[in-house]
């Protein structure tokens, strides 16, 4: 379903994008994974056909981004890492306004939008006004616009950004959902993101494509991540502190815990990509507010020494921080 070819792009002197060579099959869940800067918006961009490539090409669904660009976007579904919405617009309203532009026969659109509210989680704000709501909101409203005319490409660029840990869930298992449906490309530097959900990872520094690996692959890379050695999670949360704790203390995976002033520190033995939920699932069973929880591991940057060799020194300024908009 993508097909991109020797796709190299300049900005000035400067090359964000060399050679770059990949594919994606058709209902794949792929991730593109690599630290600010490596490339990944400006790939993404160019598969929108809202950036024209500096040579080489790209295919999506057949067709090529340069001189077929509306038949490419008829098959794309695009949430870009900051969303453009129209604040003073209800959050119903605003999918309308969408799927009107989509071409959503009229026939179909009630029951293709009511679909697509449920299946994001928007159900509570459908009256709201898009301003009014908070970033986790927004961003499931930003997904939902990219599913809209059922597209068979979904090009997402950090869906769970800015998310708190059980939104980040949901979406997760919505992503995993996918799989077998649509073609997913899906962007993030983070590496527990893209070893959640995708089943193929293509790894992005300084513009060039330095390693591929199997979500199965990238995870035994890292062998925190493996599970040969122990991982630690640290969660923070309002509530009842030995309550909660107590619960954490029975998810399978953990072999120790220890508490802190607002939280605890988990030790994982086992896969943190299967445990890491079931702690949020615990907290919020013992009625804890959960505010954070964050991984205390190897850097992105170890690790694509390990994975790849490449060079995690400073990088030069690439992708999008030449043409205004963040890279991610």
């Amino acid at each position: 379903m993508i097909k991109v070819t020797g796709l190299s792009r300049r900005y000035g002197a400067t090359l964000a994008l060399h050679d770059l060579s990949f594919t994606v099959a058709r209902g794949e869940v792929v991730g593109f994974l690599g630290p600010n800067g490596a490339g990944k918006s400006t790939t993404m961009k160019i598969l929108t056909c809202s950036l024209a490539p500096s040579s080489g090409s790209a295919r999506v669904a057949g067709h090529d981004v340069v001189s077929e660009a509306i038949a490419v976007r008829r098959h794309i579904g695009f949430m870009p890492e900051q969303v453009a919405l129209y604040t003073d617009q209800a959050v119903g309203a605003f999918l309308e306004f969408v799927a009107d532009i989509k071409g959503v026969p009229l026939d179909r659109k009630r029951a293709h939008l009511d679909q697509l509210i449920g299946q994001t989680g928007l159900g509570d704000v459908r009256s709201k006004l898009v301003g009014n709501l908070s970033h986790g909101y927004r961003k499931r409203v930003g997904l939902a616009q990219a599913l809209i005319g059922d597209p068979s490409v979904l090009i997402l660029d950090e869906p769970t950004s800015g998310l708190d840990p059980h939104q980040i869930v949901e979406i997760r298992e919505l992503i995993r959902g996918f799989r077998g449906e649509r073609t997913v490309l899906l962007s993030s530097h983070i590496l527990t993101e893209v070893s959640a959900v995708c089943e193929r990872v293509l790894i992005l520094d300084r513009g060039r494509l330095v390693g591929e690996e199997s979500a199965a692959g990238l995870v035994a890379a890292d062998p925190l991540a493996a599970g040969i050695a122990t991982h630690t999670v640290v969660l923070n949360w309002d509530g009842d502190r030995d309550k909660v704790a107590a619960a954490l203390a029975q998810v399978a995976g953990v072999e120790d815990l220890t508490i802190t002033a607002d939280g605890a520190e988990v030790i994982i033995g086992g896969n943190p990509v299967e445990v890491r939920p079931k702690l949020v699932e615990s907290v919020l069973a013992a009625g804890g507010l959960l505010q954070n929880i964050q991984d205390k591991g190897p850097s992105l940057e170890d690790l694509f020494l390990k994975l790849t060799g490449a060079d995690p020194e400073p990088k030069p300024a690439a992708d999008d921080d030449l043409d205004g908009g963040p890279d991610a």
